[in-house]
């Protein structure tokens, strides 16, 4: 009877490295929620944007991030693998977060809302593939893990609001930025 539980133990006992995965994935949503929940308020007061033009920028770059991954998957499926592209997609991440904090202009915002568009392309469809790949075709775990993987992501979305969120209004937008450079740094450190 206790061997049988210990192989029942042993079966839903989830892969080291789905927590590698929630944490890399909680703190890049951290990074990307913090973005979108900054990004209409920083183009209205600090780059002096209408309501409207605000608004279809922040569609824009909305949907561009929802198609992104597909060029994503294509590059890692073809040439680089899932772990290159979530490091390279990481690192432009942080870079366009930080790109938008170094200076309230033009064009350092179309700078970092590109290098956010094409990391998050490279990122985000290859982290939930990695976490598919722990497990094999029938595990019954696999439901669970990823269950535990999406509570990362509802995680870092929640978090970013009160840090970077509170940085942007009380201190300046480019501390809110930067707070979501760090978050994606330090979800990239967790993943490498």
């Amino acid at each position: 009877m206790s061997s049988e539980v210990a192989n029942t133990a042993k079966l839903e006992k989830q892969p080291a490295g789905l927590y590698l995965c929630f944490f890399a994935e909680m703190w890049e949503r951290f990074s990307y929620y913090a973005m979108r929940g900054i990004l209409v308020l920083y183009l209205i007061k600090v780059l002096e944007f209408s309501e409207s033009h605000a608004s279809r920028f922040y569609g824009a770059v909305t949907s561009l991030i929802y198609l992104s991954p597909l060029i994503g998957g294509y590059i890692a499926d073809r040439f680089w693998g899932q772990r290159r592209a979530i490091i390279c997609g990481g690192i432009l991440i942080a870079l366009g977060q930080f790109a938008i904090a170094a200076h309230p202009s033009l064009m350092f915002l179309y700078m970092g809302i590109t290098l956010i568009v094409l990391g998050n392309g490279l990122f985000k469809p290859n982290i939930s593939t990695l976490v598919g790949e722990l497990y094999e075709k029938n595990d019954p775990r696999r439901d669970a893990g990823f269950t535990i993987f999406y509570m990362g992501i509802n995680l870092g979305a929640f978090i970013c609001n009160f840090v970077a969120g509170t940085l942007a209004e009380k201190v300046g937008f480019h501390w809110g930025f930067a707070a979501a450079g760090i978050g994606m740094v330090l979800g990239l450190t967790v993943f490498v």
